[in-house]
């Protein structure tokens, strides 16, 4: 198990934000996926605002059909 119970990780940089998709495993062995978004706070500085997501393994289905929906409205516009 990785640091802070990290099993995988996958990274998408912009030009303003990062997005880190995180599998997660907590102590009683239950993976979770945590998205979380990051941007740093003006050009000349260390500090960064992060926001982040937790969706548990037995949600995944539903919130994936959820995103692809939203995703597949905003291609069409």
């Amino acid at each position: 198990m990785g640091t802070r119970g990290e099993i995988f990780t996958a990274k998408a940089d912009t030009n303003k934000r990062t997005y880190f998709f995180n599998v997660k495993e907590n102590r009683f062995g239950d993976h979770f996926l945590n998205i979380v978004e990051s941007r740093r706070l003006g050009e000349e500085t260390d500090r960064f605002e992060r926001r982040q997501i937790i969706v548990f393994k037995e949600d995944l289905a539903t919130f994936l059909e959820g995103m692809e929906k939203a995703v597949g409205f905003m291609r069409r516009r």
